[in-house]
């Protein structure tokens, strides 16, 4: 089994259809069809379920894929491994974060880092919480700047920074001029929160049981901007972070929590039964 017909398959799983893997790869799509079919060959068992004219992953694929990816970032880490030992001030740090720490903890450690380490270059990716993690263990990212800890003895971790959460209402609320609140008080409003999956989201419904209401969840965001955004229109309530100084939507009004459990660590993630590679750890030294 070739590394590179491996890349032909993630590539394929990823698009589902022959046509575009093969313009994506610049192979013809005979050849294409060729390797999946020795793939297939190997394993003894059709990786694909032919739908119309597409392909759906099926659970032997999706066996396959995942070990694929883990193979390819297993390769790509050891040449970058080679790289950073032959030069030891250049190479790539593959980092992923939270799209929250997009607009000021990230460019900012970033930017501090390059003045250290100039040569060293970054491939970032930005993403909710559980695609930060999967993208660690499937080795596409050394590193991620992550919220809550993820489960499990197979990831790494150390806690960065502690942010307080509280609850955004909108100006004029009845409770805005509240210095704290409980979420049972505002059991009967409609929430805006975070969609399933998302760390934020999953901190919220265990501060929600912890006080004994069941929220009714009016919109699903996918950034807390957008939360933010839509409290301050007046079409509910939120649990977010305590904004920083200068940022956070206008006209929302941001009241602490009194659970004294209404935190959010954000903390450095990686696969805990892999080596980084040295620019990686230079950067996860350089956070410390």
């Amino acid at each position: 089994m070739q590394l590179e017909e491996l890349h032909w398959f993630v590539v394929l799983a990823e698009t589902e259809h022959v046509t575009e893997a093969a313009t994506e790869l610049r192979i013809t799509q005979p050849t294409l069809s060729r390797a999946l079919a020795r793939l297939e060959g190997e394993f003894g068992a059709p990786l694909f379920d032919r739908v119309h004219r597409r392909l759906r992953l099926n659970p032997y694929g999706e066996v396959v894929l995942e070990h694929a990816r883990r193979s390819l970032a297993e390769m790509r880490s050891a040449h970058e491994r080679i790289a950073a030992l032959r030069d030891p001030d250049r190479g790539t740090v593959r980092l992923a974060f939270l799209h929250s720490l997009a607009s000021w903890f990230v460019p900012d450690a970033l930017r501090r880092f390059r003045f250290e380490a100039p040569q060293v270059d970054f491939a970032l990716y930005q993403g909710a919480g559980h695609d930060l993690t999967r993208r660690v263990l499937d080795g596409q990212a050394d590193l991620a700047i992550t919220a809550p800890r993820p489960g499990g003895a197979e990831f790494g971790w150390r806690v960065l920074y502690v942010e307080q959460l509280c609850l955004a209402l909108p100006r004029g609320h009845r409770f805005a001029g509240r210095a704290r609140l409980r979420l049972s008080e505002v059991a009967g409003e409609p929430f805006i929160a975070l969609g399933e999956g998302f760390g934020l989201r999953q901190l919220t419904d265990e501060l929600c049981a912890r006080d004994g209401i069941h929220p009714q969840i009016r919109f699903e965001a996918a950034e807390i901007p957008t939360m933010e955004g839509l409290v301050a229109a007046g079409f509910g309530v939120a649990v977010v972070p305590v904004p920083r100084p200068g940022r956070g939507e206008p006209t929302a009004v941001y009241v602490p929590l009194s659970d004294a459990q209404a935190k959010r660590q954000i903390g450095l993630a990686w696969a805990s039964d892999r080596q980084l590679p040295p620019p990686a750890k230079r950067f996860a030294d350089f956070l410390r």
